[in-house]
């Protein structure tokens, strides 16, 4: 995983033009430059080449089983909460060949693999979302079972923090410690301030510090840091989730609860589709029409979905409640267990996202106002 450093530097500030900068010299740098940008009516994680790329005077509003993009009178460039989708695609990707293998005169030859792509720099990755990377890292850091493509595609990144200058209508990072501060994991964290139409930009790493030095800065006074920290303290969530509460649920396998939520479930996945730390897949096997060439390959998977808890004879979850309950439990309780820290970051991408605005922090303190379920 990467190694950042923290050299002792000075914030400086940074303008729209030095910002511009950044990503060119990224980009000349040999990295695939990704942020965010306006697709399909939402903010989405995809190639920039420069800032007018990024999603200018955009806003959003999130709520439960809604989003909309809103206009902001202050131009700013990252005046959205959080998009869409996460890094995880990027780093995880949603579908990945394993291998390929070629008929021969006498069995088969396992084709080389294609050449590695070229290393990505990440631009405008909130605190939730490095919070996610670094449940990731661990995830995929495991010395038994190591994840070579994650490891190798995360140590070469170059990361771009952009701390929180408002909070967004369902996270709840603050309960989960994920924000809204940026504390570590990045090359360059910036602080927006849209009135100015300038960057508190601070060096995370070496590399970062190096970057900075190429642009033109200025050295950041007490009043622009004082600005700056202001901003941040200002996006502090209201919505909460009691974390103590969530991690006793397993204790609530019975509660009446997952029948109700279960009526309202679609178990479409969504949930799982757009939460930046989910990390289950599957594994498939095809070949062409002629026999000629076999590929293996790794697609992204939900345990909302009946086939992935089928075993000899039949599915284990065949009930919606379970596969809700799978889920919510693995994700906040026994994740711990597993991995040593929670599952979810408070990003809020989970009800935004659900059809039918199903709350994870409302399920929560629902199952836990009670003393049922054992």
């Amino acid at each position: 995983m990467p190694g950042f450093d923290s050299p002792a530097a000075a914030a400086v500030v940074l303008d729209k033009g030095g910002l511009d900068g950044l990503i060119a010299g990224l980009g000349a740098g040999g990295f695939r430059v990704i942020g965010p940008t306006v697709s399909g009516d939402a903010v989405v994680y995809d190639d920039i080449t420069s800032v007018k790329d990024l999603p200018a005077g955009w806003g959003d509003e999130q709520q439960g089983g809604r989003y909309r993009l809103v206009k902001r009178q202050d131009g700013a460039l990252f005046g959205y909460t959080a998009g869409a989708q996460g890094w995880k695609r990027h780093l995880y990707p949603p579908r990945q060949t394993l291998f390929t293998a070629r008929r021969k005169d006498k069995g088969y030859e396992v084709l080389p693999p294609p050449p590695a792509p070229p290393p990505m720099a990440f631009i405008g990755v909130r605190a939730c979302e490095l919070a996610a990377m670094a449940v990731h890292d661990r995830v995929f850091g495991d010395k038994t079972a190591p994840e070579p493509g994650y490891q190798r595609r995360r140590a070469a990144a170059f990361v771009v923090a952009v701390e929180c200058g408002q909070a967004g209508g369902t996270c709840f990072c603050a309960s989960m410690g994920t924000g809204p501060e940026v504390t570590a994991g990045f090359d360059i964290k910036l602080v927006e301030l849209p009135a100015r139409g300038v960057f508190v930009a601070t060096a995370g790493s070496s590399a970062g510090a190096d970057m900075l030095a190429r642009l033109k800065v200025a050295a950041a006074t007490e009043a622009d840091k004082a600005e700056a920290a202001r901003r941040v303290a200002g996006a502090r969530p209201a919505k909460i989730m009691d974390t103590a509460q969530a991690r006793g649920l397993q204790a609530k396998a019975e509660h009446s609860r997952w029948d109700e939520v279960a009526k309202r479930c679609l178990t479409c996945g969504n949930c799982t589709m757009v939460c930046p730390t989910c990390f289950c897949s599957s594994v498939e096997d095809s070949t062409d029409l002629k026999g000629e060439t076999s590929e293996r390959t790794r697609t992204w998977d939900s345990c909302f979905s009946i086939d992935f808890s089928y075993i000899h004879g039949g599915a284990v979850r065949t009930q919606a409640r379970s596969r809700y309950r799978q889920w919510i439990t693995h994700k906040l309780s026994a994740w711990h267990d597993q991995f040593g820290g929670s599952g979810c970051v408070g990003c809020g991408r989970c009800i935004t996202w659900c059809p039918v605005g199903i709350d994870i922090t409302e399920e929560v303190a629902a199952i836990a106002a009670s003393d049922q379920g054992r």
